[in-house]
Formats: C-alpha cells, structure tokens, sequence
C-alpha cells in the first residue's frame, strides 16, 4: 500500500481550485490580468512541494520545504 503524502494531497488540491477561480474570473467577469497571477501563484506552490519531493539530499529537501513555506504565507 502506498503511503499518502498530505501536503502534495493538499497542494494538489488548492492547484485545481485556483484553476478553477481562475476560469470562473475570465468567463463570467473577464478579469484576465489579476486572475493570470492568480494562476501563475497559485499553482507554483504545487510545483515548489513537487519539486522538494524530489530532492536530492534531506538537507535539499528541508531547505525547499521552507522555501515552499516562505512564498506560500
């Protein structure tokens, strides 16, 4: 059995959300240059977790987890 990771689980998740907002703002109130950052920033932390998993090192890894944590607050 595979163990779940919460955080890729939940980052994941918050990507196909602000996927959808994203959608939601170009096509009922085409709002297209706040809701393309929008995009860009909300699907970058999932990008930046994915990229930790794939660290090198425990020290690589910790050092992208808070660099995750830094651009996420």
């Amino acid at each position: 059995m595979a163990r779940q990771n919460a955080v890729l689980d939940k980052s994941f998740q918050f990507s196909i959300r602000v996927v959808k907002l994203y959608k939601y703002l170009v096509n009922e109130h085409k709002e297209f240059v706040l809701s393309k950052q929008l995009l860009r920033s909300g699907t970058s932390i999932g990008a930046n977790v994915n990229e930790a998993q794939a660290a090198q090192s425990k020290a690589d890894f910790v050092a992208k987890n808070e660099y995750c944590q830094q651009r996420s607050s």
